[in-house]
């Protein structure tokens, strides 16, 4: 395996903060028998998969999926989910995506499911990029790291070999 000079997380360590995500929802959610797991479209659905079969695994506690779709460059327009409301009222949700950017797509995400009344509402990621345009944080994070506007986090989670890099 090649690692890359701009690589911040190889296959490895990728596998590792997935489960330590998934241990940190099994314990803020130890008394539920149900947790949603709602990931944003791509990437943060990938992960909320990933992180699934590891809650499954390690816990008692139903993890159920839901797909959010979120327009990332119209974020205020309408956002769809796999599940209805009904199915997640009353229940604790965790807002996964791969990268907590400026923030934008979390808070509209937060948002959302601020329309009905839930039990407990996390947000997880693999990457927290430590410069915000709103004040959002990531309950659930793999990695904080300090970047500029200028460079971007490509997160690849699909195939046998997974990585985050800064480009």
């Amino acid at each position: 395996m090649t690692t890359l000079k701009n690589s911040i997380l190889s296959h490895d360590e990728i596998n590792h903060k997935i489960k330590r995500i998934a241990y940190q929802i099994y314990e803020s959610n130890m008394d539920e028998t149900e947790v949603i797991l709602a990931g944003i479209d791509r990437n943060g659905y990938i992960l909320a998969k990933k992180l699934k079969t590891v809650l499954s695994k390690i816990s008692p506690i139903a993890p159920i999926l839901c797909k959010v779709s979120i327009d990332k460059k119209n974020p205020r327009a309408v956002i769809k989910t796999s599940l209805k409301p009904e199915k997640y009222t009353n229940k604790s949700v965790v807002l996964i995506d791969d990268v907590l950017n400026s923030g934008t797509t979390l808070v509209y995400g937060v948002r959302h499911f601020l329309d009905v009344p839930l039990k407990q509402f996390k947000t997880a990621v693999l990457v927290n990029r430590n410069h915000k345009k709103f004040p959002v944080k990531a309950d659930f994070k793999g990695i904080s790291l300090s970047t500029s506007l200028n460079e971007h986090i490509d997160v690849i989670l699909e195939g046998k070999h997974f990585e985050a890099r800064l480009q």
